[in-house]
């Protein structure tokens, strides 16, 4: 059964109008007929099911019949990184939520190559990885922020958090190690650009008795490849997979 996010309440016998762009999603690319169910979310309300109602030659409705599952929280997991261009932007931001990301912190550094990030579509890639593996507790992406301004407020935010700290300069391959004297709790996970970071911004985060570097094997990764392989360390070891 397809599912479709949407913005607006969630109760049994509603029937909600949907926009073009919804409309012409379940009427013409999945050609849907009326009757037809859709699973329905908002991110606060649960999982619905619903079915189709068409209202015009070009517009339908949905009538929700029964709620299918109760609303999840956001996974307690923060996932930290530098932007990216257009389509690697928009595969790590869906990545991440498929990984189990609970909020999206883009953090601009020495080496981050698109000096801005598109918000709106960033967001939008978010929905879509949501309606796409069966995720309901919608991930937020917080404003870009610098680096040095993450980890210089990051007690005052987040306080209890660690911060792991993808570090391609660590002499061991081995990121379990790095990882095995941690106890569960809240977690960030930090990704930098393609270029890396810089020396400075390396010793910066070093420094900080909050973050603990780790490695992320003897090869030299993309930023959105490392953003998949370093979420699923973390999930595995000490995140919701366990």
């Amino acid at each position: 059964m397809p599912r479709l996010f949407v913005d607006a309440d969630l109760r049994a016998g509603h029937t909600l109008a949907l926009d073009r762009a919804q409309s012409n999603y379940l009427l013409n690319v999945l050609r849907l007929k009326p009757g037809d169910g859709v699973l329905v979310f908002n991110g606060t309300d649960g999982e619905w099911r619903s079915e189709i109602v068409v209202t015009g030659r070009k517009a339908c409705a949905l009538e929700f019949a029964e709620q299918t599952r109760p609303q999840t929280p956001l996974p307690d997991l923060l996932y930290c990184f530098a932007p990216l261009k257009h389509a690697r932007l928009d595969y790590m931001v869906q990545k991440a939520v498929e990984m189990g990301a609970g909020e999206l912190q883009p953090v601009m550094t020495r080496f981050t190559q698109s000096g801005r990030i598109n918000l709106e579509r960033a967001r939008a890639n978010v929905v879509e990885a949501c309606e796409q593996c069966g995720v309901i507790a919608v991930p937020d992406i917080r404003e870009p922020v610098s680096l040095e301004r993450l980890v210089g407020d990051w007690q005052a935010n987040e306080p209890g958090r660690r911060l792991v700290f993808c570090d391609e300069g660590e002499e061991s391959q081995n990121p379990l190690d790095a990882l095995k004297g941690l106890e569960r709790g809240p977690l960030a996970v930090l990704i930098g650009p393609e270029g890396g970071f810089a020396e400075d911004e390396r010793a910066l985060l070093r420094r900080q008795d909050f973050v603990t570097p780790v490695p992320l094997g003897p090869r030299v990764l993309r930023a959105d490849t490392a953003a998949v392989a370093a979420l699923a360390i973390v999930q595995a070891k000490l995140g919701d997979w366990r």
